[in-house]
């Protein structure tokens, strides 16, 4: 049995970063972040997971490939996902990382945005961003990289659930986070940079749409961590913040106010009573009552793989190909 415990999603508002030697002053600052949660609301309850948001370690802000790999790539764990490590090993607590631009020996010509999951006896293995968001993000998606082994959507069993993560735009695509959830993923963490004007707040409060939806849909908890950096130190957008947590039935447990800034919000995670509804629902399991053969249109491919490394213009051309191929 899994005792209850909550779990905090850190929204950061760092400055736009111009090479890696920012990194290390972003991980301090993100551990004090979440050692001060931790011991802060040690009184009246456990802080056991923490979420950090995307490019919370440095942004793609270059045009090509080899730039991001030449100043801003790293790879991964390093020196800086140790000190997570030392930090979750102290508290006995799990750490999403906020997002590296990663740089693998195996991959040479892509570079790969990246969260790693870390608890108290390491690492327990990294996520790399299935859809970035182009045509604007240049890195790579492992969906493209012929010959790509590892797993595309992995979920950790750990002592505090069963979890999955995917990065910002992947949440606009149901079918990547309902795969986690049919892989059994329970608490499904949401490490993002969403901007403005597709925030927290109406008319187009995607974010918080799309977040209650997808914890409907899957009937799992979403952690979600969103970016907060002001338009100033992360131009050409900024960031409305707004990070949550939902539960199993999409209620909102917490939601940092929306707008710019350092926030955490903190709510309960209760993944016995979770299983509890999953094994007695007969209504509304939608993972259950999935007809996949009424849906073709998920087993055609639309976006073609890309070649390495990525050129902007590569990638327009194969979206207006996708394009092409749709009915109306």
């Amino acid at each position: 049995m899994i005792a209850p415990y909550h779990a905090a999603a850190c929204q950061t508002a760092f400055d736009s970063p111009t090479d890696r030697s920012a990194i290390g002053e972003r991980v301090r600052r993100m551990c004090a972040i979440a050692e001060q949660t931790i011991l802060g609301y040690e009184p009246f309850f456990d802080v056991r997971l923490l979420a950090f948001p995307e490019f919370a370690h440095t942004p793609p802000i270059y045009a090509t490939v080899r730039e991001l790999r030449d100043r801003l790539a790293v790879r991964l764990p390093n020196e800086h996902t140790q000190a997570y490590e030392r930090l979750c090993a102290k508290h006995g607590c799990f750490l999403q990382t906020g997002t590296f631009l990663e740089a693998d020996p195996a991959y040479p010509e892509a570079v790969f945005n990246t969260t790693l999951l870390i608890g108290p006896g390491g690492v327990l293995g990294k996520y790399r961003k299935l859809n970035p968001w182009i045509p604007w993000e240049v890195h790579a998606s492992p969906h493209d990289i012929a010959g790509y082994a590892e797993p595309i959507l992995p979920v950790f069993d750990t002592e505090i659930g069963r979890i999955g993560t995917a990065i910002c735009y992947d949440w606009l695509f149901p079918e990547t986070i309902r795969q986690l959830a049919f892989d059994g993923a329970e608490v499904l963490i949401r490490v993002s940079a969403y901007m403005d004007p597709w925030g927290a707040t109406a008319p187009m409060d995607w974010w918080t749409v799309i977040n209650r939806s997808r914890a409907i849909e899957n009937t799992a908890y979403v952690l979600a961590a969103n970016q907060g950096a002001s338009l100033e130190g992360y131009a050409p957008f900024s960031w409305p913040g707004g990070s949550m947590l939902v539960d199993f039935d999409g209620r909102i447990l917490a939601q940092a106010d929306p707008g710019p800034g350092e926030k955490v919000v903190v709510a309960p995670i209760d993944i016995a009573r979770l299983r509890a509804e999953r094994a007695r629902r007969r209504g509304h399991d939608m993972r259950a009552h999935y007809r996949a053969e009424a849906h073709p249109y998920a087993g055609q491919p639309r976006l073609e793989a890309g070649t390495h490394p990525l050129r902007a213009e590569d990638i327009e051309a194969r979206i207006a190909r996708a394009k092409r191929s749709l009915p109306g």
